[in-house]
């Protein structure tokens, strides 16, 4: 059987070919390219569970026919109980990773898609929410096959998860982790995405599934009340822009380190390596990471809490003087250690043009490992990225926004194609980001034999052995 790397019709690309397949049937029925990711991030959030979740947060960047790229951050904030001394008084010195101390965040997965599909109704938008949530509704219910994966990260984390709330009925019914082949069920998580369906996405934190989700959050200790839930909305904000060599770049403003990707870019791009696969090319890339990094874990926060502007720290002096401060002859020292996280990569583009680069996460793999019982929702440990010193940039206070590693590319390239690209969770992001970047656009060497229909390029999901690029033709 032959396959094109062309199409004209849209195209879809997700970790997991279930969510491929979700996005491209909504493509199929007339949907658009947003349409299609909600289809998909929802079926991901069924068949990836230990990367993702309703009760997660994602980022969108949404490239419009016309040149305009408008952006989503459905980034969910501290509970209102969750101070400095909430966790002194329950005896901790830092946040928990796991359990429902560290559900501390309000999950903002499913604002992000409610704002998304506001937006696609104004750009001709028409497939109705039940339609989008149909294949994410149908595996929840009758199962998804476990992946080699999924069943290697249940083995890994068994001992710290096996305890805690509901973790051990969903993935280890019969008292061992589901194994690799193995069917898994999520029935409640089927009923709840039939109740958004029903009652629509906003009954997630102002409706009668709220208080459901409120009361099972409070049983199982979290600080996160119903207050929280009906105080959170997903906004629409400005993209970080970075011109580079005739192509501009896109990412996300803070709390997310997309500062750190384009900072990685303009650094490099000075560092004027033009060869690839050389050591000094890899030295160079090492080295803007390191000057990246150290403006990230300095000044990266809510962006109500930042000291500088990070549109301005793209500007030309502050990127040559980071440039400037890469020895091309000695590794500069790097004591910091790298953060955790993992999560997914999801791009979607249609026929019209319009494209979508969008990332969802529950931070570690299962997140805080608590499940709710009325809802089968797994929540997201994003706020234990938080610290508990008073005088840190992302020290915990309530309602505050926790720092995000994940943040999704998108690139305006100088031959008019727009490249929506991405990769896994964690400090690695800006790295690959950047490598894939450099290898397809700055120095030629097309990754995805010009996966990219005539005016439009879409890059695949790294990172992971189930990754699958479906195309519609």
């Amino acid at each position: 059987m032959q396959t094109s790397a062309m199409a004209y019709g849209g195209m879809v690309a997700a970790p997991h070919h279930l969510a491929s397949q979700a996005g491209l049937r909504a493509l199929n029925d007339g949907g658009n390219a947003i349409e299609a990711m909600v289809a998909a991030a929802a079926m991901i959030a069924v068949a990836y569970p230990h990367m993702n979740s309703l009760g997660g947060d994602n980022f969108w960047l949404i490239h419009q026919p016309g040149g305009t790229v408008r952006a989503i951050d459905a980034c969910g904030a501290a509970a209102g109980l969750a101070g400095q001394d909430f966790y002194a008084q329950h005896g901790h010195s830092h946040i928990p990773h796991r359990g429902p101390l560290a559900a501390l965040t309000v999950a903002g997965a499913v604002s992000g898609w409610d704002l998304a599909l506001r937006l696609s109704r104004s750009l001709g938008g028409t497939l109705p929410l039940d339609r989008l949530l149909e294949d994410a509704i149908h595996h929840a219910e009758h199962g998804v096959a476990v992946t080699r994966n999924l069943a290697r990260v249940l083995l890994e984390k068994n001992d710290e998860l096996a305890g805690l709330d509901g973790f051990g009925s969903v993935f280890m019914p019969d008292g061992v982790p589901l194994s690799a082949s193995g069917c898994l069920q999520q029935p409640r998580v089927a009923e709840t995405l039939r109740t958004l369906a029903r009652n629509g996405l906003d009954d997630f934190y102002r409706g009668a599934l709220a208080r459901a989700i409120a009361d099972d959050l409070v049983r199982v200790g979290s600080p996160l009340r119903r207050d929280d839930l009906a105080r959170h909305h997903a906004r629409e904000v400005s993209p970080l822009a970075l011109d580079l060599g005739g192509h501009r770049v896109f990412n996300m403003p803070p709390p997310t380190q997309g500062i750190a990707s384009l900072l990685l870019l303009g650094i490099n791009d000075r560092l004027n390596i033009r060869t690839v696969d050389t050591a000094e090319f890899m030295h160079g890339l090492i080295e803007a990471t390191k000057q990246s990094f150290l403006i990230r874990d300095s000044l990266v926060t809510d962006p109500r809490y930042m000291t500088a502007d990070p549109q301005a720290l793209l500007g030309n002096a502050s990127l040559d003087r980071m440039a400037a401060a890469c020895d091309p002859e000695r590794a500069a020292p790097w004591p910091h250690q790298p953060a955790a996280g993992d999560t997914v990569w999801l791009g979607a583009s249609d026929s019209s043009g319009l494209t979508v680069s969008f990332i969802q996460s529950i931070y570690w793999e299962f997140g805080s490992g608590v499940i709710l019982d009325s809802t089968g929702i797994q929540w997201q440990n994003r706020g234990s990225s938080f610290s508990l010193e008073p005088t840190h940039h992302n020290a915990l206070a309530p309602g505050r926004k926790p720092f995000h590693t994940i943040q999704p590319p998108l690139a305006h390239l100088a031959d008019g194609r727009i490249m929506a690209y991405g990769t896994m969770g964690g400090d690695g992001q800006p790295q690959t980001q950047a490598i894939v970047f450099n290898r397809h656009v700055g120095h030629g060497q097309d990754l995805q034999k010009s996966i990219s229909a005539p005016r439009w390029l879409l890059g695949r999901t790294w990172g992971d052995a189930t990754a699958s690029l479906r195309i519609e033709a």
